[in-house]
C-alpha cells in the first residue's frame, strides 16, 4: 500500500488521504477493480498504473487515451514544447529593443525565477488532478461554488485561446526562419508576408500528420529531440563563444535600452519581458497529456519542474552568450533576415553554408515543438468538448477507436492555424500579437486556477490528495507567482514601440476581448444550459 497524500503541509492546508494499492511491473491495474472504466479499444499495455484508475475514477472520467508516455518522453515533451533556447533567440528583436542586453539578462533571471513559482504551483494541481483539462478543471473544483461553472467555462475558452495562439506562433517563427534564410543565400528575393504564411502552415500540416497517423511514435521522438534541444544548444554556444568577437561585461550586464521610446527605461524593459516570458510559458502543455501518461500524478509534477529547470539554465545560458557575441545592436536589427540571431549566426562564421546548418538546429526544434503544441492544443481542446463547452462538442469529442487520438480535435487545431497565420498578411508585427495573445490567454489561465488555490487554502478546505506537494510553502509560493503573473499579463498586452499606427498595433487585445464577448455571449444563450463543469463529475470520496 501506498499513500496518495501530502505528509508536510502546513496546518491550514487539511489533505484528503487515499489509499490505493502497489501496481505491478507492467502498469496495468492489479487492484481488483478491473478494467470497465477503461476504452476496450486500448491495448493492455496502456492502461497505466493503479493510481490512474483511481485517480481517474475519483475524477469521474474513463480512460479513453493510451497511456504511452512515461518520465523521459514527458520530459522530452515539455521540454521541446518550452524550446526556451530556441524561442529566446528567435524573439530576442522585443527585448533587444525594449530593454538592451541589461534587460534581456536581467529581464530573464527576474522572468526565471517568478515562472519557478508558477510551475511550482501548476505542478501540485496536477498532482492533485491529472487531467487533460488542466486549468478549467482546477477551477471548477477549487473555486468558491457560486463562482464553479462561469469561472471553469471562462478559464476552459481562455486555455482553448492560449493553446491555439501558441501552436501557430511556433510554426510561424519555423517558417519564417526557413524564409529568412532564403534572404540570406538569395539576396534578390523578396521576403513576401504571404509565404511565411504558406511557410507557417506547411510547418503546421506536417505537425498534424504526426500528431494522427504517427501518434504512436511521439513519445519516442519527444527523448530523441530532447537530445537535440540539449546538444544543439551546446553546438551553438560553443560557436558563439570560440569565433565571435566579445561585447563587454559592462555593456552585457549594465547597459540598458529604451528602443521602444517609452516614457523610461524602466517600462521600455517591462515590455521587453515578452522575450523571456514567451520562452518560458507553457510547460502546462505535459498536463494536457496527463491521461496518456503512466503514473500520472507523480511523473507530470517531477516532469514539469525538471522541464522548467533545464530549460530555464538553457535559455539564461543563450541569453547571456548572445548578448557577449551579438555584436553592434543597431546592425543585426536592421538585417534583412527579420531574425537578428540569423545575422549573427553569418557574421560569426562567415559563411552561408555554416549559417544554415546552425539555424537547421532550431527550425527542427520549432518543428517539434509545433508538434507538441499542437498535440496538447488539440488534447485541451476535445476536454472541453467533452465537457459541452464548445460548440459542436460531441463532433470535436470523437476519439478515433484504435488510433485512440482526439482526431477532430488534431484537424480542429490545423484550422486555427491556418486562419490565425493569415494575421501576417496584414502585419508586418503579426508574430508579436500571436505571441502576445498566446501569453495573455495562457497566464491568464495560471492567475485564475492559483488564484482558486489560494482561496481554497485560505478557507481551510480540504485539499485534494496528491502525491507531489509545495508543504507548509504552499501558500507563500501560490500568492508570489499570483503577483508575478498579474505584472506579465498586464505587459503582454504592449506594442513594442510608444508610437503606435494601425500596422505596429498589438492587435493582441482585441483578439483577447473578441474572443471573451464571444464566450460570454455563447454561455449566455446556449453554453449554460450544457455545460456544467468537471465539479459535478467528481467522486473524491472513491
Amino acid at each position: 500500500m501506498h499513500e496518495l497524500a501530502d505528509m508536510k503541509d502546513s496546518p491550514g492546508d487539511r489533505v484528503e488521504t487515499i489509499a490505493v494499492e502497489a501496481n505491478d511491473s507492467t502498469g496495468t491495474s492489479v487492484d481488483g477493480i478491473g478494467t470497465s472504466n477503461i476504452n476496450p479499444t486500448i491495448p493492455a499495455k496502456f492502461h497505466g498504473t493503479s493510481a490512474d484508475d483511481h485517480e481517474m475514477r475519483s475524477m469521474g472520467r474513463h480512460q479513453e487515451l493510451n497511456r504511452n508516455f512515461h518520465f523521459i518522453s514527458i520530459l522530452g515533451f515539455a521540454c521541446t514544447l518550452m524550446s526556451s533556447w530556441e524561442t529566446t533567440l528567435t524573439t530576442i528583436t522585443f527585448g533587444l529593443l525594449n530593454g538592451g542586453p541589461a534587460g534581456l539578462v536581467w529581464g530573464y533571471v527576474i522572468v526565471f525565477a517568478g515562472m519557478l513559482t508558477v510551475f511550482a504551483s501548476v505542478a501540485e494541481m496536477a498532482s492533485m488532478a491529472p487531467t487533460a483539462a488542466g486549468q478549467y478543471h482546477w477551477v471548477s473544483e477549487f473555486a468558491p461554488a457560486k463562482f464553479q461553472k462561469i469561472l471553469s467555462y471562462a478559464v476552459g475558452w481562455i486555455c482553448v485561446l492560449g493553446w491555439q495562439t501558441a501552436a501557430t506562433s511556433v510554426a510561424f517563427l519555423a517558417g519564417t526562419i526557413i524564409q529568412g534564410l532564403l534572404v540570406l543565400i538569395y539576396p534578390d528575393y523578396i521576403f513576401e508576408p504571404y509565404q511565411g504564411t504558406l511557410l507557417c502552415i506547411a510547418v503546421a500540416t506536417f505537425s498534424i500528420f504526426f500528431n494522427s497517423y504517427l501518434a504512436k511514435k511521439l513519445p519516442l521522438v519527444e527523448g530523441f529531440v530532447l537530445f537535440i534541444h540539449i546538444f544543439g544548444l551546446l553546438a551553438i554556444t560553443i560557436t558563439l563563444w570560440t569565433l565571435a568577437p566579445r561585447n563587454t561585461a559592462a555593456m552585457v550586464f549594465t547597459e540598458f535600452d529604451n528602443g521602444g521610446g517609452w516614457a523610461t527605461t524602466g517600462v521600455s524593459v517591462m515590455v521587453g519581458l515578452l522575450t523571456p516570458v514567451y520562452a518560458l510559458t507553457g510547460v502546462d502543455s505535459a498536463v494536457h497529456m496527463s491521461e496518456e501518461t503512466r503514473d500520472a500524478s507523480i511523473i507530470l509534477p517531477r516532469a514539469i519542474i525538471w522541464s522548467v529547470i533545464i530549460n530555464g539554465f538553457a535559455g539564461l545560458f543563450m541569453t547571456i552568450t548572445f548578448c557577449f557575441t551579438f555584436g553592434n545592436a543597431a546592425d543585426i536589427l536592421a538585417t534583412p533576415t527579420g531574425f537578428p540571431f540569423l545575422q549573427v549566426f553569418y557574421n560569426v562564421t562567415n559563411s552561408q553554408v555554416g549559417t544554415v546548418l546552425m539555424a537547421s538546429i532550431l527550425i527542427v526544434n520549432l518543428t517539434s515543438c509545433t508538434i507538441s503544441s499542437i498535440a496538447s492544443a488539440s488534447r485541451q481542446l476535445w476536454s472541453f468538448a467533452r465537457d459541452k463547452g464548445i460548440p459542436c462538442s460531441n463532433f470535436v469529442a470523437y476519439v478515433k477507436p484504435g488510433w485512440n487520438i482526439p482526431l477532430n480535435a488534431v484537424l480542429i487545431s490545423l484550422a486555427f492555424t491556418v486562419l490565425l497565420s493569415l494575421i501576417n498578411i496584414g502585419s508586418t508585427v503579426a508574430f508579436n500579437a500571436i505571441a502576445a495573445l498566446a501569453v495573455a490567454a495562457l497566464t491568464s489561465s495560471y492567475q485564475i486556477s492559483i488564484a482558486c488555490l489560494i482561496a481554497k487554502r485560505v478557507r481551510g478546505d480540504t485539499l485534494p490528495a496528491r502525491r507531489w506537494s509545495l508543504g507548509r510553502y504552499g501558500l507563500g509560493i501560490n500568492c508570489v507567482a499570483l503577483g508575478f503573473l498579474f505584472v506579465v499579463w498586464f505587459f503582454s498586452f504592449w506594442p513594442e514601440s510608444a508610437v503606435v499606427t494601425p500596422v505596429t498595433m498589438n492587435w493582441n487585445v482585441v483578439m483577447y476581448g473578441g474572443v471573451v464577448i464571444f464566450a460570454t455571449v455563447y454561455y449566455i444563450l446556449i453554453g449554460r444550459h450544457h455545460y456544467s463543469g468537471p465539479v459535478v463529475l467528481l467522486k473524491r470520496e472513491l
